[in-house]
């Protein structure tokens, strides 16, 4: 299975705390200062003024809410139940009248007389929850126990609202003041929101990471690239001598799970600067002028703290091309963040020895803009690792596993084609698991092969139940792709091959590449087609019918076919010319029409002519070698896995004697029986602390 401006010219410098532009503006004067050089006479600023002066008021209002509603808390009669609060007046305890209001009735008790039920009762006072309804009632019973009372709606309702709630509103015009008020200026300034538009980033130092470059594998070149950066933060003058520059950005690009951002960690690790570490969607919030003030806030902590490096990891996220689409139109703030970073990169002084490093795997809707050398002098493509690349990789990730003499690791490379470091990590990590799971004093080869399996296909189902029926024309589609891939020279060696269902697939045939593959010739990708049609075959050879499991095969074998026919300029009739869609450029630089009708019809006949005389080629492979076919879908049904060595055996004739499925569990169970069944020895009598030659009691 194969699966811009100029640093010399005159324009005054930006202001990195006002994005507007410079800072001063007015007459001939120069702006804050006067003809003769000195600084203007005359009052403050009086908006400034009065902005402090409300400030502070606002603060003071705030303190005096909060204790205005602490007090009132405090003052707050103690709330008893009717009963109790009818049994203290008839027990005459009440000094005053007690006084009904609209929705309770309270009263004052004597000095001596506050007792148990009102002993914590804030200055003696208790109170009852009067409804409506039930005040009449309330009256008449107090009446009974001869005790005066007075009603008073002065206060009324809103009285009420305002003595409880009003603090209340008070503290949320506050925040309101405050919050949404201030947001619309959270790029900094004074007040308590000032920091909301400082950066947040993070800072880390050489002693403060773990990892170096000896820890990064696969990657060389893209390791002396980032050790000549790490030798310019080390060394700047030895580079200048010439007159030459510190590069001022360095952009790393790989597919995810390639190592961009271990190699920038590696450079935390390495270089003695500071390591100033962001993600782009930490630019981004929903307040416009948000991602703006931080991107200026991290490059003037960098400049202060230079020499140093600033890594952006995922910059897609803010740095995509403006226009064209990839804006949501309006006051962006994704634009106003990018634009931001173009200024500072571009206001980079020689001497200021500051190195953006950033990350992205989708370099293709970066910005030009931000591209371009000036900002980033270097980008460093980080591929794939190929067959060294990946055993280095392995070699990295196992040091701290315990792993078996016979764990090979250039073998585990070669079967892991198009793997990135990360996926890689991952096969280490798991073999380790199922090996701790197994009891297992080292992590053995075949722990390796299945968490390869895992990580690239998914978990085997070995409990999943299929139908004796099901399991047959399974075993016969899986053995159909392993004969072509046998018997046929041109594709790439067979590995294994199972019927155990694992993730999507009810059945897998591996291969092994004998090494790593840059170019595919024109035989090879046909006997990729050949292999994808076995299976569908060897269904209808022996099974007497087709199924839907041949579904993905299709789809290859179509998707091979119309790219080898539009995209290569593999057909004789339409020659050495491209029919499908130009990735190079956007969806809106492509025609409407890419050729004609008649083109389309020569384009189908190609495909289908190419896929019928290869389906016809693997259909007599397969017919020549029925026999080997059937005696492996047979110890496919019977053993469920077959490696390439068994399966040698098998296109030899000869018999295998390793054990089946069924014994495999037969074993299991008896194990377990014997277990259950073994006679439990009952523990000695406890003795306790009697002397010796003492003969226990039978009872």
């Amino acid at each position: 299975m194969s699966d811009d401006k100029d640093p010399n010219s005159d324009s005054p410098k930006r202001d990195p705390g006002n994005p507007r532009g410079s800072g001063n503006s007015g007459g001939g004067s120069g702006g804050n200062s006067g003809g003769d050089g000195k600084p203007p006479l005359g009052p403050r600023n009086p908006n400034m003024m009065s902005r402090g002066m409300v400030s502070w008021l606002l603060m003071g209002g705030l303190v005096v809410a909060l204790f205005l509603m602490f007090a009132s808390q405090q003052q707050r009669p103690k709330e008893v139940t009717w009963s109790e609060f009818i049994s203290l007046a008839e027990q005459q305890a009440f000094e005053k009248n007690v006084i009904i209001e609209s929705n309770q009735a309270v009263g004052t008790l004597k000095e001596g007389m506050a007792g148990t039920i009102a002993e914590d009762a804030p200055g003696n006072r208790v109170a009852v929850a009067l409804d409506i309804e039930v005040r009449a009632l309330f009256t008449a019973e107090l009446r009974e126990t001869n005790q005066l009372f007075e009603f008073n709606t002065s206060s009324g309702v809103l009285f009420q609202l305002l003595v409880n709630w009003g603090p209340f509103f008070f503290i949320a015009f506050l925040i309101y003041f405050f919050v949404f008020r201030s947001l619309r200026n959270a790029g900094g300034g004074p007040g308590m929101l000032g920091s909301f538009g400082r950066s947040k980033h993070k800072v880390v130092n050489k002693e403060h990471s773990t990892v170096t470059l000896n820890d990064v594998a696969g990657i060389e070149e893209a390791k002396d690239e980032i050790g000549e950066i790490i030798e310019f933060l080390k060394n700047p003058k030895k580079f200048q001598r010439l007159g030459g520059r510190v590069p001022r950005g360095v952009l790393l690009i790989g597919s995810p799970g390639c190592g961009k951002t271990l190699l920038a960690k590696a450079v935390a690790g390495e270089a003695d600067v500071p390591f100033f570490s962001i993600s782009g969607s930490d630019f981004v919030e929903m307040f416009v002028g948000v991602g703006a003030s931080r991107v200026r806030d991290l490059f003037k902590q960098a400049k202060d703290s230079s020499p140093c490096i600033i890594f952006l990891d995922e910059i897609d996220a803010v740095g995509r091309r403006r226009g064209n689409g990839y804006s949501s139109g309006g006051h962006d703030e994704r634009e106003q963040t990018l634009n931001a970073i173009l200024v500072e990169m571009d206001g980079f002084e020689s001497n200021d020895q500051v190195i953006v490093v950033a990350a992205t795997n989708r370099s293709d809707v970066l910005d030009p803009a931000l591209t371009r050398p000036g900002r980033f002098d270097r980008q460093i493509h980080v591929s794939l690792p190929d067959i060294k690349g990946r055993a280095d990789i392995l070699k990295v990730h196992s040091r701290k596993i315990k792993m078996s003499p016979d764990a090979d690791m250039e073998r585990l490379a070669r079967g892991t084609p198009m793997f990135s470091g990360a996926d890689l990590a991952a096969i280490i990590n798991e073999a380790a698991i199922a090996a701790t799971l197994q009891n297992k004093d080292f992590v053995e080869q075949d722990d390796l092969e299945e968490a390869r399996d895992k990580v690239k296909w998914g978990r085997s189902r070995k409990s999943h139940k299929i139908e004796e029926d099901e399991r047959k024309v399974i075993a016969y589609h899986e053995a159909g792709h392993a004969i072509v891939m046998y018997y046929d020279e041109d594709s790439e060696p067979l590995h294994k091959v199972t019927i155990i269902p694992r993730g999507q697939a009810l059945g897998v045939t591996f291969m092994l590449p004998e090494k790593d593959r840059h170019i595919h010739t024109k035989k090879q990708l046909l006997a990729q087609l050949r292999v994808t049609y076995g299976g569908r075959i060897a269904e209808d050879m022996f099974c007497g019918d087709i199924s839907s499991g041949a579904s993905q095969d299709i789809r290859q074998a179509s998707s091979i076919a119309r790219a080898m026919i539009t995209e290569l300029g593999m057909s004789d009739k339409l020659g050495f010319q491209l029919y499908g869609i130009d990735e190079s450029r956007q969806p809106w630089e492509q025609p409407d029409k890419l050729f004609s009708d008649e083109t389309a019809r020569t384009i189908d006949q190609e495909v289908k002519g190419l896929i019928d005389r290869t389906y016809g080629e693997t259909k007599v492979l397969l017919e020549k070698h029925r026999d080997q076919l059937d005696a492996l879908a047979q110890a496919l049904l019977k053993y469920e896995t077959l490696n390439r060595d068994e399966v040698d055996r098998i296109m030899r004739g000869d018999t295998l004697t390793k054990a089946t499925v069924s014994d495999l569990l037969q074993a299991e169970k008896d194990k377990a029986k014997a277990a259950a069944e073994k006679p439990v020895t009952p523990p000695a009598p406890d003795l306790g602390d009697e002397p010796p030659g003492v003969i226990p009691s039978p009872a």
